[in-house]
C-alpha cells in the first residue's frame, strides 16, 4: 500500500462527548444536479450540504459524530484523466470492469488512519459505521469487509462492488462475523442501476453478510428524504445511546 496522507473533514458533533461515530463518504461527482450550496455530492462539505438541503437539517445525533471526509484529487479515468476528488480510480463504470486495485487498496489505508483516530479518542470499533453514497458504499463495503469486520455496520447508498471484486473473494470460506449492511437504491438510477445494486447485495448475503436492500420507485442517481430517514432509524439501531448504570 502507498503511504498514508491526512483526509480534510468537516463534522457534524453533538454538543457533549460522543459515544459514536460514523464515517460517511461522498460520491464521486458524477450526480447530474447543482446543489444550493453550488457543489455536488463529491466533497466532505457537498455531501453534508446535499443532506441538510433534504432533511432540511443536518445529519445530527444527541451521542454520534457524523464525518465527512473528502477524497484526495487525483486523475479519474472516466473523466479521460481530469482531476477528481474520487476515493479511488476506475477503468470504466461498468459491472463487469477490473477494480483498479492499487487506488483501492492505497485509500483503504488512509481511511483506516482515520478509524484508527476515532480509537484513539476513546471509540471503540464496534461502536463505527462506515458507509457512504455511490462509490463512497462501494469504498465503505472494501474498508469494512476486508480490513475492519468488526465495525458496527455498513450502509451503501445507490451502491455497487463490481462482478468480479476482490471483497467477495476474500470473503469466500470466512466464519468470521460480518458487519450488518444496509442498502438503498432507486429504481431509475441512470448511473448505476437498480439491478446492479441488488446483485451485490444477493453476492453479500451469499457470503454470510445479513443484508437489507430499499428499492426506491422513480428515485434517479440521487438521495431522498424517505431514504434518509431510514437510514436514520437504522443508524439509531445499530448505535443506540449508552447509559451509565445508575447504582
Amino acid at each position: 500500500m502507498a503511504a498514508s496522507c491526512s483526509l480534510s473533514r468537516c463534522v457534524v458533533s453533538p454538543a457533549g462527548k460522543h459515544s459514536a461515530s460514523v464515517i460517511f463518504l461522498h460520491g464521486s461527482g458524477a450526480v447530474p444536479r447543482v446543489l444550493l450550496c453550488g457543489t455536488a455530492g463529491d466533497t466532505g462539505p457537498g455531501i453534508k450540504s446535499w443532506i441538510r438541503e433534504i432533511l432540511k437539517k443536518d445529519l445530527a445525533f444527541s451521542h454520534m459524530k457524523v464525518i465527512f471526509p473528502t477524497a484526495a484529487a487525483r486523475p479519474y479515468t472516466p473523466m479521460r484523466g481530469g482531476i477528481s476528488n474520487v476515493w479511488f480510480d476506475r477503468y470504466k463504470i461498468s459491472i463487469d470492469s477490473p477494480e483498479h486495485l492499487d487506488s483501492v487498496n492505497s485509500m483503504c489505508q488512509v481511511l483506516t488512519d482515520l478509524i484508527k483516530e476515532e480509537v484513539a479518542s476513546g471509540i471503540a470499533k464496534n461502536r463505527i459505521l462506515l458507509g457512504g453514497f455511490s462509490m463512497g458504499g462501494a469504498m465503505a463495503m472494501h474498508l469494512a469487509y476486508r480490513y475492519h469486520r468488526d465495525v458496527a455496520g455498513v450502509f451503501a447508498l445507490s451502491s455497487f462492488l463490481n462482478e468480479n471484486s476482490v471483497v467477495y473473494k476474500e470473503l469466500e470460506g470466512t466464519s468470521q462475523s460480518l458487519p450488518e449492511l444496509f442498502q438503498c437504491h432507486g429504481q431509475a438510477d441512470e448511473l448505476v442501476s437498480h439491478q446492479w445494486g441488488e446483485k451485490t447485495c444477493t453476492r453479500l448475503k451469499g457470503l454470510g453478510v445479513t443484508s437489507f436492500f430499499h428499492s426506491f420507485p422513480n428515485l434517479c442517481h440521487e438521495l431522498s428524504l424517505q431514504e434518509l430517514e431510514q437510514l436514520r432509524s437504522w443508524i439509531l439501531k445499530k448505535l443506540p445511546e449508552v447509559t451509565a448504570n445508575v447504582p
